[in-house]
């Protein structure tokens, strides 16, 4: 078993127990990404599957593992020695010869400090591993799983926690600045998501208020010598690239020669580096993240590594640093794990999840000699546009194919035999792009361009470029002409480019490969991955992304009264308010002084011997004027602060208040208002079923406006996702479906709202409409929720349905399994339930609520019963 797989079972029982910790407002945070945030699966409000996973695993190892290093984790997490060498790749019998006669930390220390041994045994990454004075860990994530959204998770919830715990536990301290560094540009331009992120949807609006007020976001700029940062200060998010702050040598000076001229340049190119690193050095409880760390891994070890980690180590040197997160793609180096890997998502699951395109039986390999790489390139671009010519995204962006070439002479060779077949197609010149080292600037533009919908460049040539770091989603199919450089991973670079997925897109993906280069893919998908072509062959989704549409905007509200808890005083003594002075001591302890002498004692054979008497020394008192004490005390229990300064004043004259008395004197206050009393109390609303505004607004290509929103479901739900053109026929009326699709959680709760809308189909009218609500938990979205407590905490709820009658009459629908009828949240009994008849009572003739069991099609009494409440009776 590797690390990531013991620490995922060890999360999955924190997440079943509520993530337990002595941080309550971090349950908030984790259980806020589920929109309805109660039992049941529920929906993920922005985070994917893999995102919140990570999530979860990275304040698992902060709050209840307390941030170990790694050597620790593996301690804790595998007690016995042999699974904990097996688990570290040291459980050949050499490694457990030496820790029979050396121990376990002996043989840790042979790795730290034996170069000979660890060259030998090819033991330098895990030496890497083993050496670090601060916490680090690596999340893999495959290419598309959303690494940089989960950097800007993990800091928004350090800061939104750092603001609302202002004194945690001495053994735990949250970031309050955040580091986010990547090698290259191309990298360094896709975390500017960062500062796109809706932090609304990662945050419950209590804790989203105070971090927004508080972030400040940077990045880096060439011209600028320093950070724009001010040392000591907090919640700092500061995007760089790796070479803008790493730690670096600064050259001599030379006579004035031009190679001197270009080491002036270069010093001050470093100067500016090491200005920048000492800013961030002075920002107090950092977080350093890594974005696409496998670089500091590879042919680079022995160099790059040791920039990079002599960057982070002297910012651990210079501030007090918090952790390590090393964000990659790969859990491997050369088919060995990592070791340091604690959360492990591969590109099979990112296709089976259905944030991938599948490749399933489309990955096709081509065998011709050097000479033919002509007609290759023309069968892929004719294959393409027939498979993909007419295909596009949901926003209305074509298919675009890339052929990626080894140089740019290859490209101009290959580029007329494109041309032809483009034109054969039936296509304009003009949909091809080039893009290499001699790109034009209105070139690479385009490039830039290319993930707007607008964009009306089809097949894109490539040398050099549109790998690691590139994101466009309307990229259907890659192909690799003649043979590629194996080093850097670029084979796999460039033939996954086409793999990212967008919700609503139901097509496959295509790779187009020489076998040459096929041999390359598989090798680096092994090393990699650790999957094989084959397995990406036969990898099918396992969830469907997809999108919903309104095409209802214009909905009534429901109007109704809710009862609201109010706890308001009893009625008080009458008299006078006065308080007794406490009795609670007014000093701050005593402190003594014992004075020592150095020499060995007969009778109790000690070094030290007290000389005299222990003295007694009197300590200060923490003060505050009455003022103060009258505007705490008047603050806490909403009173009129006058009264109390003149009660004060007449306890204690014109003395201070010690600080000590002010919890005497609060319960004191206490007794004197006497106990709260719970009333009811109700406010007249208006929900909105929908509110177009919290849906995205994306424009189409004919200039026209929708508002969607993402949704995923697991591929076995798909016949539960269905729109209006299903039950055409059996809907004349036209009820129902104000988004589409509808998606359905269960088969009862799909077949109820056919049989209703037959049902209701035979007196139209009588309704106004019927909605299927349950997927649409969102408050940004909509306004129908309703509050239940729960284990002493406030929990959302809305039904699955809501029918709409003359006389602005509403049903309100729940379907369950039949197992929920009597359990205590979900039953006839629950509190969910309990919340709901709440409203209906408040609101008789109006509001009705029915509950319905049915575990695989909903029985004819039921539906019967709505067709009752629709002529006039009660729900």
């Amino acid at each position: 078993m590797e690390l990531h797989e013991a620490l995922a079972s060890r999360v999955d029982a924190w997440r079943q127990a509520g993530y337990p910790s002595d941080i309550p407002a971090l349950a908030e945070i984790l259980e806020f990404a589920i929109e309805d945030g109660d039992s049941g699966p529920g929906h993920l409000r922005y985070l994917r599957a893999a995102q919140l996973r990570a999530l979860e695993t990275y304040w698992y190892l902060r709050v209840v593992e307390r941030t170990p290093s790694i050597p620790d984790l593996y301690t804790a997490l595998f007690p016995a020695g042999s699974e904990r060498l097996a688990a570290l790749g040291l459980g050949a019998p050499e490694f457990m010869a030496l820790v029979v006669d050396e121990g376990y930390d002996g043989l840790l220390t042979k790795i730290r400090t034996d170069d000979a041994f660890v060259k030998a045994h090819k033991l330098g990454v895990l030496r890497e591993t083993l050496t670090l004075d601060y916490p680090s860990y690596i999340v893999a994530l495959a290419m598309g799983a959303g690494k940089t959204v989960l950097i800007g998770a993990i800091a928004a919830s350090e800061f939104a926690l750092a603001l609302d715990t202002p004194e945690p536990p001495s053994d735990l301290q949250f970031i309050e600045n955040a580091l986010v560094f990547a090698p290259g540009t191309t990298i360094i331009e896709s975390l500017r998501e960062l500062s796109t992120i809706p932090f609304g949807k990662l945050l419950p609006p209590r804790l989203l208020a105070p971090f927004e007020a508080s972030l400040k976001v940077t990045f880096t700029r060439d011209d600028e010598r320093g950070i724009p940062v001010v040392a000591g200060s907090r919640f700092n998010l500061v995007v760089t690239n790796t070479e803008k702050i790493r730690i670096q040598a600064i050259p001599r000076r030379r006579q004035l020669t031009l190679a001197s001229l270009l080491d002036i340049r270069e010093q001050e190119a470093t100067e500016r580096a090491n200005l920048r690193l000492q800013a961030i050095a002075g920002l107090p409880h950092l977080g350093v993240f890594s974005d696409e760390a496998h670089h500091t891994y590879g042919q680079n070890l022995e160099k790059q590594l040791k920039r990079v980690r002599q960057t982070v180590d002297y910012l651990g040197g210079a501030t007090n640093l918090i952790a390590v997160i090393n964000t990659t793609g790969t859990p491997y180096f050369e088919r060995q794990p990592l070791r340091d890997v604690v959360v492990w998502y591969g590109l099979g699951q990112g296709i089976r999840d259905g944030i991938l395109k599948d490749v399933a039986n489309n990955i096709q390999s081509f065998a011709f000699e050097a000479d033919q790489a002509d007609e290759f390139v023309s069968h892929v671009v004719t294959d393409f546009l027939e498979t993909y010519g007419d295909h596009a995204l949901p926003d209305g962006a074509p298919a675009k194919l890339a052929i990626y070439f080894p140089q740019v002479d290859d490209l101009e060779e290959l580029d007329p035999h494109v041309q032809l077949a483009v034109a054969k197609a039936g296509l304009p010149p003009t949909v091809i792009l080039r893009n290499h080292s001699r790109s034009s600037t209105d070139e690479v533009d385009a490039f830039n361009r290319l993930n707007d919908p607008t964009s009306g460049h089809r097949v894109i040539l490539l040398v050099n470029k549109g790998t690691e770091g590139w994101n466009c989603p309307s990229l259907f199919a890659t192909a690799l002409a003649r043979k590629l450089k194996t080093s850097n991973n670029f084979v796999l670079q460039a033939a996954s480019r086409c793999l990212r997925q967008v919700p609503g897109n139901d097509r496959s993906a295509r790779i187009y490969l020489s076998d040459a280069n096929r041999s390359a893919l598989n090798t680096q998908l092994k090393d990699t991955y650790g999957e094989t072509i084959g397995q990406l062959e036969h990898q099918g989704r396992a969830t469907t992304p997809n999108v919903i549409r309104l095409r209802k905007l214009d909905l009534p509200p429901i109007r109704l009264r809710v009862p609201r808890r109010v706890l308001v005083r009893g009625v008080a003594p009458a008299g006078v308010l006065a308080f007794e002075r406490p009795t609670a001591p007014t000093h701050g302890g005593a402190m003594t002084r014992t004075t020592y002498g150095v020499g060995l004692a007969n009778a109790t054979r000690k070094m030290l011997s007290a000389l005299g008497d222990t003295l007694e020394i009197e300590t200060s008192v923490d003060t505050i004027d009455a003022y103060t004490a009258a505007m705490t005390l008047a603050a806490t229990y909403r009173l009129d602060a006058w009264p109390l300064i003149d009660t004060l004043r007449q306890t204690y004259g014109a003395a201070e208040i010690p600080v000590s008395h002010l919890e005497p004197l609060a319960r004191l206050l206490e007794e004197r208002l006497g106990p709260y009393e719970e009333t009811i109390e109700h406010d007249d609303v208006e929900l909105a079923i929908v509110k177009p505004d919290g849906f995205d607004a994306v424009t189409q290509a004919d200039g026209s406006v929708v508002r969607q929103s993402d949704i995923a479901y697991p591929a076995d739900r798909a016949h539960l996702v269905f729109g209006p053109e299903r039950v055409a026929g059996e809907n004349p009326a036209g009820y129902g479906f104000h988004y589409t699709p509808y998606n359905f959680d269960s088969g009862p709760e799909a077949d109820f709202y056919e049989k209703v809308l037959r049902a209701l189909n035979v007196a139209p009218d009588d309704v106004r409409e019927i909605y299927f609500t349950g997927a649409i938990t969102d408050p940004k979205k909509t306004d129908l929720s309703f509050v239940y407590r729960r284990e002493g905490r406030d929990h959302r709820y809305t039904p699955d349905f809501v029918i709409h009658a003359r006389g602005d009459r509403w049903l309100l629908v729940e379907i369950k399994m039949t197992a929920r009828r009597h359990d205590d949240v979900e039953g006839v009994e629950g509190v969910k339930a309990k919340a709901i008849r709440g409203i209906a009572d408040a609101n008789p003739g109006r509001i009705f609520y029915r509950m319905i069991f049915a575990d695989a099609v909903v029985s004819a009494p039921d539906v019967a019963a709505v067709g009752a409440f629709v002529e006039g009776a009660g729900g």
